[in-house]
């Protein structure tokens, strides 16, 4: 069974128990410690440590998407892509001057936090078993 998977089967349980009340708060705690370290992880990667882009990152809200609950961070920042995957540099003259390489931040910040998110769900899972069912 795939992480995906794994992840889809047990928050679909969360769901159905309570109405999904707890495993909202669960998603959103969970955005918020993804937020931060994707935040971190920009600033150290980036050169200049104040402007939109930092302040841009944000943690969305708690949707449904394929049959189970989810959470994303992203930013809102016009230029974010350009700094993600990479661009072209081009001179005033419209000429190329080479390729800028995308950072892949968000890509990088999420497979750092996906084993840190699985015992999270473990964790969140076991608490909910203990609660509901003593």
């Amino acid at each position: 069974m795939s992480f995906d998977s794994l992840q889809k089967e047990l928050l679909k349980m969360a769901k159905e128990l309570e109405n999904g009340k707890e495993a909202k708060k669960f998603l959103r705690s969970a955005g918020n410690k993804l937020q931060k370290k994707t935040v971190a992880k920009a600033e150290s990667k980036t050169k200049k440590k104040t402007g939109y882009y930092i302040k841009s990152i944000k943690r969305g809200k708690v949707y449904e998407f394929d049959g189970a609950l989810s959470i994303r961070t992203y930013s809102t920042a016009s230029h974010a892509h350009l700094i993600e995957s990479g661009h072209i540099i081009k001179g005033k003259d419209g000429k190329e001057k080479g390729f800028k390489k995308g950072y892949r931040i968000f890509e990088e910040t999420a497979k750092e936090f996906e084993e840190e998110f699985e015992e999270s769900v473990e964790k969140f899972i076991d608490d909910l078993i203990a609660k509901n069912y003593e």
